[in-house]
């Protein structure tokens, strides 16, 4: 009989997690893609482990977004502290999706930011229904 190698506890969390979970490096590139960020924004761990995180951030928001990231991570820390905030994402249809997302610092034990990682929820529908709502349709 074979060996069977078991993925960490870590990794079997973070993989089945219903939200996204996106992790880049300090430079931007993602490290980390589980199966709802690929059910999320139509791109399998494959096409997303190694490319610029521009892979999910409609253009117009690249400038801000980058701000912030570089910004965090000199600080070793993020302007809203975890707390989610509403933005809008790109799926590889090109489609745009309003997402709620937290972001995080990931640092070492000196202290030294690591990379960003992301939990990310689809709330394309509830945004929608809510305008709808507010449009008095």
């Amino acid at each position: 009989m074979g060996k069977q190698t078991v993925a960490p506890l870590g990794d079997l969390i973070v993989e089945q997690t219903a939200e996204a979970v996106i992790y880049s490096n300090r430079e931007g590139v993602i490290e980390r893609w589980n199966a709802a960020a690929t059910a999320m924004f139509g791109y399998c761990a494959d096409e997303a482990l190694g490319q610029s995180l521009d892979l999910i951030i409609p253009e117009r928001l690249r400038a801000a977004h980058w701000r912030g990231f570089e910004a965090a991570m000199s600080s070793g820390k993020t302007r809203l502290h975890g707390r989610p905030t509403l933005t809008r994402a790109e799926h590889k249809t090109g489609s745009k999706r309003y997402v709620e997302m937290s972001f995080a610092v990931v640092v070492d034990a000196a202290g030294t930011a690591l990379g960003s990682v992301a939990i990310a929820r689809d709330v394309t529908e509830r945004i929608e229904r809510e305008k709808a709502a507010a449009q008095g349709g």
